[in-house]
C-alpha cells in the first residue's frame, strides 16, 4: 500500500455545513479536534478548515458558497466517518459532557476494537475507536 510519505495523511474526508463554524466548534470542544486551519470569506463563512486528529485530518467549509465542490456535493446526504482514538471511554464522556448526540455507546466490536457513534449537529455519523482499518483486529 501506498502511502503520502512525510506523515500526511493520505485521506482526508471533506465535509460541508450550513453553519461549517458551528461544526468547528462542536468538532474541537466536544470531540477533541484540533483547528490547524480556518479561513472565513468576506461574509464570515468558513470557506475551509482543516481539523486534525491523531494523524488524521478532515476538510470542511460551508453550503452555498458557489465553489466546484460546493456545487457537486448539492443534496448530498449526511456522510459517516470514522476517527481512531486511542480512550475511548474517555472520548466518549467528553463528547457527552458537551451534549453531543450519541446513537451507540462505547461498544466492543466482534471485529475487534471498541467503539461508539455520535451524530453531528448537521447529521453526519461520527464513529470513534480503537480498531485500526487496514490492520488485524
Amino acid at each position: 500500500m501506498a502511502g503520502t510519505g512525510g506523515g500526511r495523511p493520505g485521506i482526508s474526508p471533506t465535509l460541508l455545513y450550513t453553519d461549517a463554524k458551528a461544526a468547528v466548534e462542536q468538532l474541537t470542544n466536544a470531540f477533541g479536534f484540533t483547528a490547524l486551519a480556518v479561513y472565513e470569506g468576506d461574509d464570515g463563512k468558513v470557506v475551509h478548515a482543516e481539523l486534525a486528529q491523531g494523524d488524521g485530518v478532515v476538510m470542511l467549509g460551508s453550503r452555498g458558497t458557489g465553489s466546484a465542490f460546493d456545487r457537486a456535493m448539492k443534496g448530498a446526504g449526511p456522510a459517516g466517518v470514522y476517527v481512531v482514538v486511542d480512550e475511548v471511554d474517555a472520548h466518549h464522556r467528553r463528547a457527552v459532557e458537551h451534549g453531543a448526540d450519541i446513537l451507540m455507546p462505547p461498544t466492543d466490536q466482534d471485529y475487534g476494537g471498541r467503539d461508539y457513534m455520535a451524530r453531528d449537529l448537521e447529521g453526519n455519523v461520527w464513529s470513534f475507536g480503537t480498531y485500526v482499518p487496514g490492520t488485524p483486529g
